[in-house]
């Protein structure tokens, strides 16, 4: 499919507001949707995406102007149906409400929590994952039987303008609703008093994203980012290691928020590593320039801060290997880059990368490496290669962040069953799967009495016996 718009239309603040007030009379009128409502409402999403998944390839490939058509695939496709379908499969489950006990000197009474949905939610979704970090947010909260208002990224405006167009036909206005334009609109959007607001994106803009909610004291899951770290062991086979960060790495150009940021390598081993990281790469990608399964960078603005960092690397002494030399330059794919003998005062190890440069940070303990991790600001995820399990459990008793893989990377984020969320500057709640629905949930106390009431034994006037003897026999 291809939509007849070709320039995103202006939302104004009176547009914004109207839409909201739509979604939140909506959700009035039916304030506990049913599971069969609810689960008809994944399903159709589902289908959707099914249905649709070449033109969605298309307009995520326009607006990169080359993205690997088997990135899209397999890290938004893929993990998009397939939240669809967890949360189909455990709808009910999730629902029901749990039982929970009552103190013996409460009795007789029931208590239980009900999840009962927020209102209306807000979803800012960034620009290297539009599909993905889109739909997941969306899963849960329709999951969660919510109204949901998108804010799509200005800097994919195909897939903002396409995935508008087919939400539409599945979803009226009141339910869920895409919202295009520039920063502007997006500051609008952010400063509604939704029930709850999801922001992916950078660091800083995440700050004004709080600010803005706290305006109307709407809570708010933060998706950041910030320098995630991979660990290689003095053990670890070097050439496995060296794949699974490279794949890591790579996918979309390095332009992912969970991708390996800078690699912690014992001191002995790092020329080797390095070697093995670009037999890794030539593997992966043979060539650069014109490899449709190499993606491009966004837009010229992103592919100039990357070269800037380059630049700024080399001008502080940082020894910068290009792995594809000599290979001329194809639009805006940038080559991969190692950046050897890097230092804190170089922004390349300040600022989340994001993009195919990778820096080797030389160790020569293991609590050294931890230590260098605890020092800087918690990341969204963490790395380690090392097949000890002793020194597995030390790594992750010793370290902070969103999440963990041992051995791999990525792709504890496609897992549907566990949470998704960084942790201080990367972030602040969770989401995707079971969590994904508590988080769009309010988990509602409800304790139940019918006509016995046998606290009205310890009303005033204060000072009886069996007052008393409650205190003697509870409080101790």
């Amino acid at each position: 499919m291809n939509s007849p718009i070709t320039q995103p239309p202006v939302h104004s603040d009176r547009d914004l507001q109207a839409t909201f007030a739509a979604q939140r009379t909506a959700f009035a009128a039916n304030p506990m949707p049913p599971a069969a409502q609810r689960r008809q409402w994944l399903k159709s999403l589902r289908e959707l995406l099914l249905e649709h998944q070449q033109p969605l390839i298309e307009a995520i490939d326009r607006d990169f102007e080359g993205r690997s058509a088997d990135e899209t695939l397999l890290a938004e496709l893929l993990p998009s149906v397939q939240g669809l379908r967890h949360a189909e499969r455990h709808l009910y489950r999730w629902m029901k409400p749990s039982r929970r006990q009552v103190g013996l000197a409460f009795q007789p009474a029931r208590a239980q929590v009900l999840y009962q949905p927020l209102g209306v939610v807000g979803v800012i979704v960034p620009w290297n994952y539009p599909l993905l970090l889109a739909i997941g947010p969306l899963t849960g909260a329709l999951a969660a039987g919510n109204r949901v208002m998108l804010k799509l990224s200005e800097a994919t405006p195909a897939t903002g303008l396409l995935l508008k167009a087919l939400l539409e036909r599945v979803f009226p206005s009141d339910l869920v609703s895409v919202v295009l334009g520039e920063v502007e609109v997006g500051q609008a959007f952010s400063r509604l008093p939704f029930d709850h607001l999801l922001f992916t994106g950078a660091t800083t803009v995440g700050r004004h994203v709080m600010s803005a909610a706290a305006q109307n004291l709407t809570p708010v899951t933060l998706e950041l980012g910030g320098k995630s770290p991979a660990i290689v062991s003095g053990s670890v086979p070097l050439d496995t290691a060296a794949e699974r960060i490279a794949f890591g790495k790579l996918v979309n150009a390095g332009q992912t928020c969970v991708a390996p940021d800078y690699v912690l390598v014992p001191r002995e081993r790092l020329d080797a590593f390095a070697e093995a990281y670009r037999r890794a790469v030539h593997r992966l990608y043979p060539r650069i320039a014109d490899n449709p399964d190499y993606s491009a960078i966004i837009n010229p603005r992103q592919l100039q801060r990357l070269e800037h960092l380059l630049a700024d690397a080399r001008d502080k002494g940082a020894r910068v290997l290009d792995l594809y030399p000599g290979e001329p330059r194809q639009g805006r794919r940038l080559p991969p880059h190692l950046v050897l003998e890097a230092s804190d005062d170089m922004q390349v190890m300040q600022d989340e990368i994001f993009g195919p440069l990778l820096p080797l940070v030389p160790y020569d303990t293991l609590e050294q490496a931890l230590a260098y991790v605890q020092q800087r600001p918690r990341p969204l995820a963490l790395y380690y290669f090392g097949y000890d399990r002793g020194e597995q459990a030390h790594v992750l008793r010793h370290t902070h962040s969103g999440g963990v893989c041992l051995n791999d990377t990525l792709l504890h984020v496609a897992q549907d069953d566990l949470p998704f969320g960084g942790i201080g500057a990367s972030g602040m709640g969770h989401y995707h799967g079971h969590e994904g629905f508590l988080t769009f949930s309010k988990a509602k106390a409800v304790l139940a009495k019918q006509r016995l009431n046998a606290a009205r034994l310890i009303y005033p006037p204060y000072g009886k016996a069996l007052q008393r003897l409650v205190f003697k026999l509870f409080i101790r």
